[in-house]
């Protein structure tokens, strides 16, 4: 599908006259690692958004309690619409009335190494893998670091899925689940939610 008809659903979403959310123009460089992004959303309720490139889109997912670097914990994960490459430096406040309305930071980002294979241990697509309900990944972000993965485990009469993203490996004594998002801080600027929404108002 054409990068301009996989990101429909996200510019009929928005009004870009009123949001300074990108509306997506970039293609993703040839040869360069696949990148990925995590961002805190205070919205209608807070939660973390994660998003990997997967071709010329970011493919995202709602996490309510973020990604935890603890293979013990499985972190329910909402499919979203894709969202343009350029989503991933975001970071900014969007104006209460539009979709998604609320404060956003970046709070962790970098590059993945795509794991997905078949039970003959070669490689897949990982385009294909995430249609077939199951993809792992390594991330080398500046916070999160190491294997993780992404599995659908259900699929609603309406269309609608959820995902579990868990964290790989044996369990290690540095594991700490996630921050506290409100006293988190942006990887990109350094300030939190609160600081980021208080510069907004005096611009």
């Amino acid at each position: 599908m054409a990068t301009e008809d996989r990101l429909r659903t996200y510019r009929g979403k928005r009004d870009f006259e009123r949001t300074r959310e990108p509306s997506g123009k970039a293609a993703a460089p040839a040869g360069a690692r696949p990148r990925f992004v995590v961002q805190i959303h205070d919205a209608r309720r807070m939660h973390f958004d994660f998003r990997l490139q997967v071709g010329d889109v970011l493919k995202s997912w709602s996490v309510p309690r973020g990604p935890s670097t603890d293979p013990g914990d499985k972190r329910l994960a909402v499919p979203t619409e894709d969202h343009p490459l350029e989503y991933e430096d975001f970071e900014g406040v969007i104006p209460k009335g539009e979709y998604g309305g609320g404060t956003v930071i970046v709070w962790d980002h970098g590059t993945y190494e795509p794991l997905s294979h078949d039970r003959r241990g070669r490689p897949v697509d990982f385009a294909e893998s995430l249609e077939q309900g199951h993809a792992t990944f390594r991330l080398h972000g500046s916070k999160l670091h190491g294997e993780y993965a992404l599995t659908r485990f259900r699929t609603g009469q309406d269309g609608e899925e959820a995902w579990l993203l868990v964290r790989k490996g044996p369990a290690r004594a540095e594991a700490h689940g996630t921050p506290d998002p409100r006293r988190a801080r942006s990887v990109r600027t350094g300030r939190t939610l609160a600081q980021v929404a208080a510069d907004a108002r005096r611009e």
